[in-house]
């Protein structure tokens, strides 16, 4: 099957999302690693193989089958009765015991059979309106029931986790808010995108699945290193990484002044004798440990010490106590592999900022929990002109002020400040309304194109004199024209 075909299976170490009912959980498929998930206990193991989208009944020891499809036996006329006011919830309409239904749950009775048992037990359920049995049912069923279907992540899907479980994480970000920063940010495959966003790389992760592994991303990030739990969620295959940039907010204004160097990552004396070893031509070996630092410690001499004096060292150890030798050499592993970091992140960050340099980004995409204008003004001077940006907001205040700002400064068209509106409905026969648990806010977006800043324009005063004069200049451009 394709890698993300509508039969894709499901491998050991893929990334899936459980789900029940309306309740999602992302996790990693591995064997023997105990799940809990909507208070119920199971192993992922029987599932590997299967196509996602599959749904399992949980066994008992916590093992999963495939639900078998069984018809619901509602053919034959219930007896219902016409309304619900004789009935008093005193907690004794219900003659199974708690220790009776543990008896036979540990008997391994399949849920479905424990809901019937529980239905002719009860004295009041006959009396019930045929609304309210449905409503029992269902309940039981979701108590003793224990069904959960495997699916492939997906923005849609992931965004509805997050937004459900942990929207502190994302900013408040809802699901429909960020479809239209996809498609107000026009991302598609190809493009070249910045993104800077602090909603634990969700919003990074929707634009990797839209571009589809082509193009390239740099991720704009506060702090020390960029976020990216819920990116990781998505199970992208390793190639989509491979033009996937990073580059520290704190060397933006750096980069736009002229001023941005690598050196002030935290630089030790050994990084200098790397970058000089570097220029002596032994890039290749370097190449070569590289690679070698994942499996295995690297061969040769770390970098600060001479050759001479590494033999020295060599001799002491030997007579010396073995224990503290290997210790010793641990040691120097370590400096080696904190060097070979360090000159990995330098270059990487060349990278980013070489990409930054070429001022030539196809769009902007902004969703954090910082104040958006200073974020914005900076950043735009990366895109290119009539290019789309978006700013994501959980206020609306910010977004006001940043829309202010930019009608001052210019070099902006078709700036739209919105909040799109989400209803959720039920729909049952008789009975579809709107979902009583309404999202208050999916928060709010800032959207425009760029345009070319002709410098010298940005003063309020010069503007003014433009608008003056322009109707006269169109005016004599008109005379000017051959009849």
């Amino acid at each position: 099957a394709m890698e993300g075909g509508p039969s894709a299976r499901i491998r050991e170490g893929d990334c899936a999302v459980l789900k029940r009912d309306e309740v999602f959980k992302a996790v990693s498929v591995l064997r023997r690693r105990k799940i809990i998930f909507e208070k119920q206990w199971f192993y992922l193991d029987n599932a590997i193989g299967h196509i996602y989208g599959t749904t399992f009944e949980v066994t008992s020891g916590g093992n999963l089958q495939p639900k078998q499809e069984v018809e619901e036996t509602t053919t034959e006329t219930k007896e219902a009765g016409t309304d619900n006011r004789n009935i008093v919830d005193d907690g004794k309409s219900q003659k199974l015991t708690h220790d009776d239904i543990k008896a036979l749950k540990d008997k391994g009775i399949k849920g479905q059979e424990i809901v019937q048992q529980l239905i002719e037990n009860s004295t009041t359920f006959r009396d019930k309106t045929e609304f309210a049995q449905d409503k029992y049912i269902k309940k039981k069923k979701k108590k003793y029931e224990a069904v959960i279907t495997i699916v492939k992540p997906s923005t849609r899907i992931l965004s509805t986790m997050y937004y459900a479980r942990e929207p502190g994480k994302i900013n408040h970000l809802r699901y429909d808010t960020l479809a239209q920063m996809l498609t107000l940010g026009n991302v598609h495959a190809g493009n070249k995108m910045i993104v800077m966003e602090t909603c634990a790389g969700l919003v990074l992760g929707a634009v990797m699945e839209r571009m589809g592994g082509y193009g390239s991303i740099i991720q704009m990030y506060p702090g020390g290193g960029p976020v990216r739990a819920a990116t990781s969620c998505f199970g992208f295959p390793k190639p989509f990484f491979d033009n996937l940039h990073e580059f520290p907010l704190s060397k933006v204004q750096s980069l736009l002044s002229g001023t941005f160097t690598t050196d002030t990552l935290p630089a030790d004396p050994e990084e200098n004798a790397l970058l000089e070893e570097e220029s002596n031509g032994l890039s290749d070996e370097k190449q070569s440990s590289l690679q070698e630092t994942e499996e295995e410690p690297a061969t040769e001499a770390p970098m600060e010490i001479s050759p001479t004096e590494e033999q020295d060292t060599m001799d002491i150890n030997t007579e010396d106590v073995e224990f503290k030798g290997s210790k010793e050499k641990e040691n120097k592993e370590n400096v080696r592999e904190k060097q070979i970091k360090q000159w990995e992140r330098r270059k990487k960050l060349q990278e980013a900022a070489a990409l930054l340099r070429e001022k030539n980004a196809d769009g902007l995409i902004v969703a954090s929990k910082f104040h958006p204008t200073p974020l914005l003004l900076s950043l735009l001077e990366f895109v290119a002109p009539s290019r789309p940006f978006v700013v994501y907001c959980q206020y609306k205040e910010p977004l006001l002020e940043c829309y202010t700002k930019l009608r001052e400064r210019g070099g902006v068209i078709n700036l739209k400040l919105s909040e799109t509106w989400l209803r959720n409905y039920q729909v049952l026969p008789d009975r579809s309304h709107p979902k009583l648990t309404m999202s208050g806010g999916g928060g709010y977006l800032l959207s425009g194109i760029t345009v070319v800043l002709e410098k010298g324009k940005s003063d309020s005063s010069d503007s003014e004199a433009l608008k003056m004069e322009e109707p006269s200049s169109k005016r004599c451009k008109l005379q000017d024209l051959p009849c």
